[in-house]
């Protein structure tokens, strides 16, 4: 397609991205946008990110880009920084032929450990996942190269895999995950032959490294489109394999409250997300993982005589490692749920003046908000407790006065969880001796 054929214009590319473009092109090598960047703007989105594919090798730009380095071990990438702003610059893949382990290699599912193998652009675009990616700016005529029949399926609005759907979703595992996450985020749907294998093959995501599966999970969940992307998870299977936890809950227990729970969260995600307000993973594994973790504090109770209290402490390692297996939760994320987590706990016990200690609590915000769903999630106890501690919230001072008293007359601080301590009783009186010698 040449460049009186569609719109793009280097005003919509990134400056820093022209910088790369150019300098590779002034020394000799090929250089194209490449994938999303070139996508997004075809369909009128503002790109993310401008991904730069070239016949350099990483050596090669490295010596060409002094803010260069090299990163990856499965494909060795090149990142040139600028400042916060980094641009990917990829070599040519290649296909497999009878090389080393050094360079490429795959285990016995088929998934690829190591894919160091460099090509041409044509070899490139048939390694590229979806025919919507395979797209490439030229950078030297501003062309676009369309594989795979990518332009006519940006107009069908279709997500194709290039090559045979198993043998792809079986190299890489992840590329199911992408599926959905392009369907949703660019309104699409998904080629019948492309979302044929996926349920099947849905059980290849529990090997995927957790630190990956980590970053996938930001991107499914943290980028407005949490709902669309949970539900079509679901329908192929998806969510399991990355929540093995949540997924027993929700088949366990009866009364639904878990299935609510995860679709409120994913609401509230979306509708922070599109209102440009903060979200943060540690708030959303909280909330996903809170009736996992009150299963697992109710058995740990049950089987040790613990209180409830300590019991959800212990339960609370087990039930962050556990997710830790599949999704791998930073300690700056992980450490705050659980604080989180333990303020679910004193929200019952502190209703009335202790309210106001509680709400100096830096995690307190957060904490509330997982009550405020928990209750509409639950009803019942939960949603009184929301109810009660919302009007405190809301209210002024002299209001959250007349809210903490009436709640202490009540004997809204007493802890029902707390074990009553036994009175002591004094020693009996000695009777006098009576007795003969």
């Amino acid at each position: 397609m040449n460049r009186d054929s569609h719109d793009i214009s280097r005003r919509q590319i990134s400056e820093n991205a022209l910088k790369v473009l150019y300098r590779l092109h002034k020394s000799g090598f090929k250089a194209y946008l490449v994938g999303g960047g070139v996508r997004d703007i075809l369909l009128g989105l503002e790109p993310k990110d401008f991904d730069v594919v070239t016949n350099a090798t990483p050596d090669e730009i490295k010596k060409l880009f002094r803010n260069c380095r090299l990163v990856g071990r499965r494909f060795r990438l090149a990142h040139i920084v600028f400042g916060r702003d980094v641009i990917e610059v990829a070599t040519f893949r290649g296909h497999h032929g009878e090389n080393s382990d050094n360079i490429s290699k795959s285990n016995a599912e088929g998934r690829l450990l190591r894919d160091n193998v460099y090509g041409e652009i044509d070899e490139d675009a048939e390694r590229r996942d979806f025919t919507v990616n395979a797209l490439y700016y030229d950078i030297s005529d501003f062309s676009i190269r369309s594989y795979g029949g990518g332009i006519d399926d940006l107009h069908a609005r279709k997500i194709k895999l290039i090559g045979d759907p198993e043998t792809r979703y079986r190299e890489d595992p992840v590329r199911m995950l992408r599926a959905v996450r392009f369907a949703t985020k660019l309104d699409m749907q998904i080629e019948a032959i492309t979302a044929a294998p996926i349920k099947s093959l849905a059980p290849l995501l529990a090997d995927i490294p957790a630190a990956r599966m980590y970053e996938e999970v930001l991107k499914l969940f943290f980028a407005g489109k949490a709902q669309a992307n949970y539900q079509m998870m679901q329908d192929f299977g998806l969510f399991a394999p990355l929540f093995p936890q949540i997924q027993g809950v929700i088949s366990e227990l009866p009364k639904g409250h878990a299935v609510k729970m995860l679709h409120l969260v994913m609401r509230s995600t979306d509708e922070r997300v599109n209102q440009d307000k903060p979200v943060t993973p540690a708030f959303f594994y909280a909330a996903l993982l809170w009736y996992p973790l009150k299963q697992r504090a109710d058995d740990i109770a049950l089987e040790s005589g613990l209180p409830l209290y300590d019991a959800q402490v212990a339960a609370m390692g087990d039930v962050m490692e556990e997710q830790c297996r599949t999704i791998s939760i930073p300690r700056r994320f992980s450490t705050p749920a659980k604080d989180i987590w333990l303020l679910q706990m004193r929200f019952e016990r502190s209703q009335g003046t202790r309210a106001f200690k509680l709400l100096e609590h830096p995690k307190f915000r957060a904490a509330y908000d997982l009550l405020l769903l928990r209750g509409e999630a639950e009803g019942g106890n939960a949603a009184k407790q929301a109810s009660w501690w919302q009007a405190f919230v809301e209210g002024d001072e002299a209001q959250r006065n007349v809210i903490a008293k009436s709640s202490n007359k009540a004997g809204g601080n007493r802890n029902r969880n707390a074990t009553q301590r036994k009175r002591k009783r004094k020693p009996a009186a000695k009777s006098p001796d009576t007795s003969v010698e």
